[in-house]
């Protein structure tokens, strides 16, 4: 089993920043790729920004550019650092933590509120 704990969510002006983090703890000596998800109300989750172990990245098109995800692998922790948000930025933010042999374990989310 692995546990999935997200922090760093809040209000932000937009144009400003937030760090996120998420650490998982349990059964982690095969985890792959770390992830963030989003989902904003009346839409479908979205991938936002993965990481495998070696540090190869993948993002969306609408946080190319803004977004940087990051991992300490020492300490099992995937981070999002988000730059010059933006209203639409606004939504739930999920971690997924994708054990190799288990399957996905997931954060419970943390909000991330963007003010125009």
């Amino acid at each position: 089993q692995v546990q999935v704990v997200e922090s760093g969510g809040g209000l932000v002006q937009a144009g400003g920043s937030l760090r996120l983090s998420c650490a998982a703890s349990g059964s982690i000596t095969s985890i792959g790729v770390m992830a963030w998800y989003r989902q904003a109300p009346g839409k479908q989750r979205e991938l936002v920004a993965d990481i495998t172990r070696i540090g190869t990245t993948n993002y969306a098109d609408a946080v190319k550019g803004r977004f940087t995800i990051s991992r300490d692998n020492a300490k099992n922790t995937v981070y999002l650092q988000m730059n010059s948000l933006k209203p639409e930025d606004t939504a739930v933010y999920y971690c997924d933590v994708r054990h190799l042999f288990k399957g996905d374990y997931w954060g419970q989310g943390t909000q991330v509120t963007v003010s125009s």
